[in-house]
This record gives C-alpha cells, sequence and structure tokens, in this order.
C-alpha cells in the first residue's frame, strides 16, 4: 500500500495541510501527519494540531512527502536541516516529493527545483531562483508537484492521491467538488 507524510511545521497553513490529509485518507492511502519538531504544532491562524508522529530518517520509507505553505510555517521548514535531509534522499530515490503555496523555497534549498517547472504563491516566482516557475494551479515535473495557495488545495490533494493510485474521481464526486467549483464560462 502507498503512504504519504504531510510535514507540519509551526505557522502552517492549516486549510492547506488538513485538506491535503482529508483528500489522501480519503482516497484509501495511509496518510501520515508529521510534526517538524513536535507532535503538538501550531498553525498560522492559531488552530492547534496533533500529528501522527515526529520528523525522522524514516519518513524517507513514505512514497510522498508533501509541505504545505504558509507563514512562517514554510520557513521553519525551510531552515530545517533534518527535512532537507530527507527531501534530498526522497527526492534522489525518484520518490514524489510535493510543496504548495510558500513552501517551495524549502524544496529550493534541497536543490529538488533545479531544472524543474514549478508553481507556488503569487510572488514567490521573484523569491525562488531555480527552477521555471508557472502560474498552473497545479504543475507536475516528473516527481516534483507544486501548487499556488489555499484555494488550489482541493486540487492539488486530488492529483497527490490520483498519483499515489487513488481513485481521485470517485473522491471528488462524493465531496462534491464539482459542484463547489464550478467555472463560470
Amino acid at each position: 500500500m502507498k503512504k504519504a507524510a504531510v510535514i507540519i511545521a509551526p505557522g502552517f497553513e492549516e486549510g492547506e495541510a488538513l485538506t491535503i490529509i482529508d483528500i489522501i485518507r480519503r482516497a484509501g492511502i495511509v496518510c501520515d501527519s508529521v510534526g517538524l519538531t513536535e507532535l503538538v504544532v501550531t498553525g498560522a491562524h492559531d488552530i492547534t494540531m496533533k500529528c501522527d508522529k515526529v520528523l525522522s530518517m524514516e519518513i524517507c520509507g513514505c512514497d510522498m512527502i508533501v509541505l504545505p505553505g504558509g507563514i512562517p510555517g514554510a520557513t521553519n521548514l525551510r531552515d530545517s536541516d533534518l527535512l532537507m535531509e530527507v527531501l534530498k534522499k526522497m527526492n534522489r530515490a525518484g520518490k514524489y516529493v510535493c510543496a504548495m503555496c510558500a513552501a517551495p523555497i524549502a524544496l529550493e534549498r534541497a536543490g529538488v527545483l533545479d531544472g524543474k517547472r514549478f508553481t507556488a504563491y503569487v510572488g514567490y516566482d521573484q523569491k525562488i531562483n531555480t527552477g521555471t516557475f508557472l502560474e498552473d494551479e497545479v504543475v507536475i515535473d516528473g516527481n516534483v508537484v507544486t501548487s499556488r495557495g489555499p484555494a488550489t488545495a482541493y486540487g492539488f490533494a486530488y492529483k497527490l492521491a490520483g498519483l499515489l493510485g487513488g481513485d481521485a474521481e470517485a473522491v471528488q464526486k462524493r465531496m462534491l467538488f464539482d459542484h463547489a467549483f464550478k467555472k463560470e464560462a
């Protein structure tokens, strides 16, 4: 069975993190919430979450690692030497390395964005100096998957679930995604 890990740093974007975990789990995939340095973590909007475990090299056994954004969550992710080791090892192994919103700054520090197409929150094309920035909602370049911000969390999570073999389309239907996110013609 495929397994994902969502890394939760102090100051994380709560809506992104919980949406990703929820959708991946609904798709029947094991998805652990992993505290960057401790089990209980408070987000950018003062919502406190108890994680399943704390970050260790054991996470490299997962098929996918996901970094939600938020400030200072993304900078806390970027500044973690242990997370940099995990990201580099998973990337070298061709495992999915994913980030959204401001969190691609951590991928840049780990060297994951070198030669890759990616997206991030508005203005991060000026803050990230490697790779090729696109304004798409979700960008998949090999094993690297990125997304824009809080409103793109659903589409991002469905893509991640699908990449891991989950029935993302069925989950979208059950969650009424097409009814809630209709685009006006």
